[in-house]
């Protein structure tokens, strides 16, 4: 009898420790580049991603960039015996709902048990936000479509995707995904735009807190550097970001930034917690082949598109991931 409790001590404990060496979570955040189907939608701007279109995107193209972002998710995960599927995914420059049904129902996802919620904005192209979870580990609580502010002389953008999920082991996590206005048009023109939106998230977070929330993730392409005015306004209203001086995984000296334009990394995409998340490994993803060498033998993201002429690359942004855990 004493044997057998000692036993059932044993094994209770087990399971325990093995709960709690779980609840790692990783998040992964991605600009697709385009990722659009090979349909019209009427509605929408988004003629040049039709088969006749300017960049004669078709249904192979369309589908290798599918397959390339699904391997790319599974990669982030992780190698051999430390892989784990990633539990939240954020994307942006995403077309619709259709986009994201292949990508999680037919694509190299497609046994991964993921689900998902998309914004539906009045982008003029149709661009969109969306977050994929792991079903198996997360459930959803709830979401909204944040609505961005009406400016003039400044077009649409793309909403907020706000969503609240609860984890296998009790823990809730509420989460931002944003795609910003770009600086197409310049970037003092557009930067105010970007300062209205931020500051449209962190009213949402103050009434979150309000309400007791405590585990909150921003993340996405923010179109903005961390020296600009829109992420020192989230930095000091008390997230901290993760992300500063982040590298590559696999070529550290060589990766410095998600974005290369103008023969310089930056990093326009960003990821921001609250002080009750507590980082454990922060890094960009940078697999050799969504690489390409550049002039000068400098390593950067192989594109979709070089303008209208298809490169056949996976983007031109790189992901973050982040592997961190929740404060008791």
């Amino acid at each position: 009898m004493i044997l057998r409790t000692l036993l059932l001590l044993f094994l209770m404990s087990g399971i325990a420790f093995a709960g709690n060496a779980q609840r790692t979570y990783t998040l992964v955040s991605y600009n697709c580049e385009n990722l659009f189907d090979i349909r019209h939608d009427s509605l929408k701007n988004d003629h040049e991603f039709l088969p006749e279109g300017e960049r004669r995107w078709s249904f192979s193209r369309y589908w290798r960039k599918v397959n390339d972002i699904g391997r790319v998710i599974l990669q982030t995960g992780g190698q051999g015996d430390e892989w784990t599927l990633p539990d939240i995914v954020g994307l942006v420059e995403v077309e619709n709902d259709s986009v994201m049904h292949t990508l999680t129902r037919r694509s190299l996802l497609r046994n991964a048990c993921y689900n998902y919620v998309i914004t539906n904005s009045e982008d003029d192209r149709g661009v969109d936000v969306a977050m994929m979870y792991n079903s198996n580990r997360m459930r959803l609580l709830t979401h909204e479509n944040m609505k961005s502010p009406v400016v003039e002389g400044i077009r649409r953008t793309r909403d907020i995707l706000y969503a609240s999920l609860a984890t296998a082991y009790h823990d809730t996590l509420h989460v931002f995904i944003v795609h910003l206005p770009s600086r197409a048009s310049g970037q003092y023109h557009t930067e105010g735009y970007r300062i209205r939106l931020v500051n449209q998230i962190l009213a949402k977070v103050d009434t979150l807190q309000a309400a007791g929330a405590r585990n909150i993730l921003v993340l996405g392409d923010f179109n903005d550097y961390s020296y600009n005015r829109s992420i020192k306004r989230i930095t000091e209203s008390g997230f901290h970001e993760v992300t500063t001086g982040v590298r590559g995984l696999f070529h550290t000296d060589m990766v410095c930034g998600t974005y290369y334009f103008r023969q310089e990394w930056g990093s326009l995409d960003h990821i921001f917690v609250t002080s009750t998340i507590t980082p454990k490994k922060c890094f960009i993803f940078d697999a050799d082949w969504i690489l390409e060498e550049g002039s000068g033998g400098v390593l950067k993201p192989r594109r979709t598109f070089l303008g209208n002429y298809y490169h056949g690359g996976v983007s031109d942004h790189l992901p973050l991931v982040l592997r961190f855990a929740i404060q008791k």
